[in-house]
């Protein structure tokens, strides 16, 4: 693309770069975001017109805050490691979908397997999220303000799940170590899946978890914890301290 264009369609906003997806194409805003390097001054970035595009900040490894502005499609901020990352809208499924670190804020509502297969960081949603919300995980934290749909954290590793709503059928089916903290009705539990007592280090954690998630008005004696009964998998002593 010729490079009046370009600049017609990226310009700096204060101390944030814009980058209007109604003139430039969803790869040009990639290629930008895995073109930064350690050190580089452009540590803001806003995305106008998403229109529900998919796979908007996939790959993003430097420190930098990304306000998206709109809902957007399958699998925003896949493989985040390190940026910050916000959608004022709703996102699609598989958002965050493997992150690594940094954190993925969804200021609506997310489709289904948000947050699968995630490694680490921080992914909150601040509306409902659909199935299998979590499915998979293997150290990511995610918050729900809202519920979550049946089959969430099925096959989860490990990580930390806490949803402030009520959470659908057969949550943590098949679960290893991961921790599930529910506040509202759990219409069933999946095989394997137990509730399990609420002891001070878990108090602490939850706590932690909902202070970085900005929740401020409910309490983490208000939560259930939800966990393995560690009769369908060979259980590895090296993992007690999550229990």
């Amino acid at each position: 693309m010729p490079a009046t264009n370009v600049s017609k369609a990226t310009h700096d906003q204060g101390h944030a770069r814009v980058f209007d997806l109604a003139d430039l194409s969803l790869r040009e805003l990639n290629q930008a975001l895995h073109q930064l390097t350690p050190g580089s001054n452009e540590t803001a970035w806003e995305v106008l017109n998403p229109k529900g595009s998919h796979s908007v900040a996939v790959g993003v490894d430097q420190p930098v805050a990304i306000d998206v502005r709109g809902s957007v499609g399958y699998y925003c901020g896949g493989m985040n490691a390190g940026g910050a990352i916000t959608v004022h809208g709703s996102a699609g499924p598989g958002v965050g979908e493997n992150m690594m670190s940094g954190s993925i804020t969804i200021k609506g509502d997310a489709s289904q397997y948000a947050g699968a297969t995630g490694r680490g960081g921080l992914l909150v949603i601040e509306g409902n999220a659909s199935s299998r919300c979590g499915i998979s995980m293997k150290g990511i934290d995610i918050v729900v303000h809202g519920n979550i749909g049946h089959m969430s954290a099925f096959m989860a590793q490990s990580g930390n799940l806490v949803v402030l709503g009520d959470a659908g059928d057969a949550l943590g089916d098949s679960i290893y170590e991961a921790r599930l903290f529910v506040r509202g009705k759990v219409e069933s539990l999946g095989a394997d899946c137990i509730a399990k007592e609420m002891r001070p280090e878990h108090i602490e954690l939850l706590q932690g978890l909902l202070d970085r998630a900005g929740v401020t008005d409910v309490k983490p004696s208000e939560f259930k914890r939800y966990g393995s009964a560690r009769t369908l998998y060979n259980f590895n002593i090296d993992n007690a301290d999550a229990y």
